[in-house]
């Protein structure tokens, strides 16, 4: 099967629609087809979602609120009905303002009834608790569960996944020493450079922790990527850090550094002196 056919008949292959040769078919493309499986994965995704839909049915109101409506409504009518001809009023209005067609009558009359639901939905709502210690319990699980998250995905063999990792790292508290440690660590550690850039711009969000700072110089010299040694140097010299100005003149001294590097490192030391 080509490309094309499996994305026409893949619809039916999660309705579990199709004939056993063509199922077989279209598994065997996709075990050799990558971008036909992640197309397979995705509207997977969506058909189990459609699936957690509630019914219709489940939605419809009881008979005692729809016999409720409709006694409210004949009544509402036949008060129109009564009202004096003379007398240009509210009543008079609606009545203009109702659909004269029965269908149209009924759809209207649907439409108040599924806005009568969703009002009385709110109003069972639960409160939002109001006591100022659980909305500090509520932030604290919130911080602690994007804590966990992002030394999980810092973890993670993806590189893309670490970069989501970095994210996460955005929305910690700045005195999380356990996802600064593990910044740190990916700044000088991880073997994908785009990551570690997206590590030392995420560190800045630490600038007040002196364990961030030293980190960083530390970091410096351990790098082998021109972009990410100037990221380093800039961002040193953005916090005014000079207890970097050591590392940049060691830079400077060794004949491997590029030249691009060295004479950032000239210009960091002039600024930060």
């Amino acid at each position: 099967m080509t490309c094309d056919q499996i994305h026409e008949v893949l619809p039916d292959y999660w309705a579990e629609g199709m004939a056993p040769a063509a199922r077989v078919a279209l598994e065997v493309h996709l075990g050799e087809c990558e971008a036909c499986r992640r197309e397979a994965e995705s509207l997977r995704a969506l058909w189990i979602g459609l699936g957690l839909v509630p019914a219709a049915d489940k939605l419809e109101p009881s008979r005692e609120m729809r016999a409720r409506f409709y006694q409210t409504l004949t009544a509402y009518q036949q008060g129109l009905a009564e009202a004096k001809p003379a007398r240009r009023g509210f009543g008079e209005w609606i009545s203009e303002w109702w659909p004269k067609q029965p269908l149209q009558q009924f759809a209207a009359a649907a439409a108040m009834l599924v806005a009568g639901l969703v009002v009385g939905w709110e109003l069972r709502r639960p409160a939002v608790p109001e006591s100022s210690n659980e909305i500090s319990q509520l932030k604290g699980e919130v911080t602690q569960m994007r804590q966990l998250v992002a030394l999980s995905l810092l973890q993670q063999q993806s590189a893309s996944e670490r970069l989501r990792g970095i994210n996460y790292a955005y929305q910690v508290d700045r005195s999380d020493d356990e996802v600064l440690n593990a910044l740190l660590r990916t700044v000088s550690q991880d073997s994908n450079v785009n990551v570690r850039l997206a590590a030392v711009d995420a560190l800045r969000n630490f600038a007040t922790e002196p364990a961030a700072r030293r980190g960083l110089v530390e970091a410096l010299g351990k790098q082998n990527s021109p972009l990410v040694q100037v990221a380093i140097i800039d961002t040193l010299v953005d916090l005014k850090v000079k207890q970097a100005v050591p590392a940049f003149r060691s830079l400077e001294e060794q004949p491997e550094i590029s030249p691009e590097v060295k004479q950032r490192a000239q210009l960091a030391v002039q600024r930060l002196q």
